[in-house]
């Protein structure tokens, strides 16, 4: 079990246009993205999956998860739990750890980019977003067969990870909408969630410097994998905020993008134990 990018990409891109692929940019990523320590943890945990794993990648890099409100946290009924995306990584590994072991891996659903899916480990609790074609029309019927199931569902509404503001502070981009939009069409009250912790310097300078340049890929992700091998000895703190109902959701005179950033915003009062009334 590993991950091979340059195998990953070529067959992406697919047929005659994955080969023309220099093998010296593809090296260079796989240099950039620490492809070897990141085959490291895979082998180190081997032959753990879901939360098991996890678990594993936590203790491989003696990182310390600790939680606040799990007592909002009923043992039954269906949620969405959205969580603000400090990391790119680790904060999802921690949620996942932590959800899991409460539900079981067979009772949670993580929303991730489909190329995650490539993380074998994490499969029995990934489930994939792809936009685009027939992969797309299959993951969009997939996504609604886990909002209609009993699986509580994990998601960051934000899609990519936090970034460094204007204002000095690190938070997440604007909040997709759709999670609000499912919570009211499935009856699922949403649980905020609060993960703290940060990125290193040089991830958010990166991001600046390719937004002031005009740049529209998104470059700084690449780092991520790094950022997450260069995390041992950290400590993180997760807070679990009170249940919105879905009626509430459905009542309110708000648009769901209005409604996503007033849950994007009590997500960052659960930080400060001053919980944004939700209107």
């Amino acid at each position: 079990m590993k991950i091979d990018l340059t195998k990953i990409i070529r067959q992406r891109a697919g047929g005659w246009k994955g080969k023309m692929i220099p093998g010296f940019l593809l090296h260079g990523l796989e240099r950039l993205i620490h492809q070897d320590e990141l085959n490291h943890v895979l082998e180190a945990t081997y032959p753990k999956q879901g939360t098991a794993f996890a678990k594993g990648v936590y203790d491989f890099f003696d990182l310390t998860l600790t939680t606040e409100g799990m007592e909002n946290i009923p043992d039954d009924g269906r949620f969405i739990f959205a969580s603000n995306h400090p990391l790119g990584g680790l904060d999802g590994i921690g949620l996942i750890s932590i959800l899991g072991e409460k539900y079981g891996d067979a009772n949670i659903s993580f929303l991730v980019n489909d190329m995650l899916m490539n993380v074998e480990p994490l499969r029995p609790v990934f489930l994939p977003i792809n936009k685009y074609g027939a992969q797309g029309r299959d993951a969009a019927r997939a996504i609604n067969d886990a909002y209609a199931s009993d699986r509580q569902i994990i998601i960051f509404p934000a899609g990519l990870c936090s970034r460094l503001g204007d204002d000095g502070v690190i938070r997440d981009l604007r909040w997709n909408k759709s999670f609000i939009a499912k919570a009211i069409e499935f009856k699922r009250d949403i649980i905020p969630v609060h993960f703290i912790g940060e990125n290193s310097p040089r991830f958010y300078k990166t991001a600046r410097r390719r937004k002031k340049l005009g740049l529209k890929i998104n470059i700084e992700q690449a780092l991520l994998p790094g950022e997450l091998c260069k995390s041992r000895g950290k400590s993180f703190h997760v807070i679990f905020g009170k249940p919105i109902s879905w009626q509430t959701l459905a009542d309110s005179p708000h648009t769901p993008t209005l409604l996503a950033s007033e849950l994007r915003s009590t997500v960052y009062a659960l930080n400060v134990s001053e919980i944004k009334k939700f209107n």
